[in-house]
């Protein structure tokens, strides 16, 4: 018997979730099963693989309060949110709970970024940021 291939997935940056009327927040970084087209502003949750957040100064409280119980209630099943930390990269991997539906931590990952979902992935993050 033959494993069905991967759904491709694609990467996209300042592009909009719409989460309905009114409601289209724009991720620094999106992975989605629907591939690009240049007349696209937004992707439907349903489309949407994973969603990382990118903290600054500018977007802390969006990216830590006001984003993540958003995408949660749409069902978006991965939220990673990466910030620095004393200087270097910290990504903090999000799964809904099954109980609540709100988002929790999964893993806090300094150094290396290893996830065996949504898709499995290696990052060595030391290499971020640097200055």
């Amino acid at each position: 018997m033959e494993a069905a291939a991967p759904t491709p997935l694609y990467a996209a940056t300042r592009m909009g979730v719409r989460l309905g009327e009114r409601q289209r927040p724009e991720a620094d970084v999106l992975v989605v099963d629907a591939p690009p087209r240049a007349e696209r502003t937004f992707y439907l949750p349903g489309e949407v693989v994973l969603v990382a957040e990118v903290v600054s100064a500018e977007s802390a409280v969006r990216d830590r309060e006001t984003k993540p119980p958003k995408y949660a209630a749409a069902r978006i099943r991965h939220f990673w949110r990466v910030e620095r930390e004393n200087g270097r990269v910290v990504v903090r991997v999000h799964e809904p709970d099954d109980t609540t539906g709100a988002y929790v931590v999964t893993g806090i990952h300094r150094g290396r970024l290893t996830v065996p979902v949504p898709f499995p992935l290696e990052i060595d993050l030391t290499t971020l940021y640097r200055r």
